[in-house]
């Protein structure tokens, strides 16, 4: 398929970033290999892992770990935050050299956790080396804070979460100190993120249950997360330090292009003079994805190019989201769609208010990795 279809798109297209998780190569292997593009992604690849190696003081080769397909653990994060950087990078490299894609005619960017980082990279307010001074100097801290904390997706089925509570409820736990807490991410109206240290979240499940007038759930993760966007970083004052060094920090003083929706502020915040504000906000405070996802559907955007190896949360988001709202529209009387409507009883109580989201079946999801091995660049 020849590119000028996507061009024609782009003003009314939105690029979504993805950030750390527990996988992270995706199909960077094959973009590797790949007798065209090869050559690109072992640059940006190189280029990261000599700033990284430098940053985390031990040998870092990305383009090797990728060939050889060894996923990055807790104990190498550094080497995902420097992989997640290089990677959508070069996808974007990628888009423009081989057909003609200018993303920076894109309507706007948005990114989750790391991935804003990587969307003000694309914006030209950082370069790579710039980007992952802060992130990578303070690596081995958030990974030691991982230690005994859990994450879990907190949710109600039939109303939106009252996050004034959530959030005061966070407090109460705190101050009992026996171990903190806090929300990382507003997920959905119905859903907040949470990582909690010790046996802080089963507490917090206990009053919760006793506070809220619906059933409320508590679902863990396995896996073992650095408690970035919360109050945890504070115990090794990461915020306080990462401060510091972004005094510093080669911020180039212009609004990125595309602009940049900030899912720590909720808003198009980035002036040439805020970057460093936001960004030593981005440490500590939750991340406001909810936000992200209904201003794609309000502003009007048609399509989404998701960015990264094997991008998850956004595009899952999404995905759950334009389900849950073509079921809610569906024109059927059986028990099995009844019963699945009292389930999204948030979603029905907050359609009116929102009718954007009723735009979400709607919009085209481009996953940028697939794309690209599935079109032959034009010679």
């Amino acid at each position: 398929m020849p590119s000028l279809p996507l061009n024609r798109r782009l003003p009314t297209t939105v690029l979504a970033f993805r950030g750390y998780n527990v996988t992270n190569l995706g199909r960077t292997a094959e973009l590797l290999a790949h007798p065209a593009y090869g050559s690109t992604v072992e640059s940006h690849l190189r280029g990261v892992s000599g700033i990284a190696a430098d940053l985390l003081r031990r040998p870092v080769d990305l383009v090797d770990r990728v060939r050889r397909g060894e996923e990055t653990t807790l104990a190498t994060y550094g080497d995902a935050v420097a992989l997640l950087i290089g990677v959508q990078a070069a996808q974007l490299e990628l888009l423009g050299k081989f057909f003609g894609v200018d993303y920076r005619g894109a309507q706007f960017s948005f990114g989750y956790s790391l991935g804003e980082i990587a969307a003000l990279v694309a914006g030209g307010l950082l370069d790579p080396a710039a980007a992952l001074q802060v992130p990578l100097s303070l690596a081995d801290d958030c990974v030691a804070l991982a230690d005994g904390v859990t994450l879990a997706v907190f949710f109600t089925r039939s109303q939106a979460i009252d996050f004034g509570l959530v959030e005061r409820l966070c407090l109460e736990v705190n101050q009992a100190g026996r171990g903190v807490m806090g929300i990382s991410s507003y997920l959905a109206p119905n859903t907040v993120l949470l990582l909690g240290q010790g046996d802080t979240l089963e507490r917090f499940l206990e009053r919760a249950k006793t506070l809220f007038a619906v059933r409320v759930h508590l679902r863990k993760n396995d896996h073992q997360w650095p408690p970035l966007h919360t109050p945890i970083v504070w115990q090794r004052q990461i915020s306080n330090r990462a401060a510091q060094r972004m005094q510093t920090l080669p911020i180039k003083l212009v609004e990125p292009k595309p602009r940049v929706f900030s899912l720590v502020t909720a808003g198009y915040s980035y002036t040439p003079t805020s970057a460093r504000e936001i960004l030593n906000r981005w440490v500590d405070h939750p991340q406001r994805l909810w936000d992200g996802i209904y201003e794609t559907l309000a502003s009007g955007a048609s399509t989404v190019i998701h960015l990264g190896p094997d991008p998850n949360i956004i595009p899952s988001t999404f995905r759950r989201l334009s389900e849950d709202v073509a079921s809610q529209l569906q024109d059927s009387r059986s028990l099995r769609a009844l019963s699945a409507a009292v389930r999204r009883l948030w979603l029905r109580r907050i359609l009116p208010q929102r009718a954007a989201l009723l735009r979400a079946p709607y919009i085209e999801h481009i996953i940028l990795e697939d794309w690209l091995l599935a079109h032959t660049p034009p010679k």
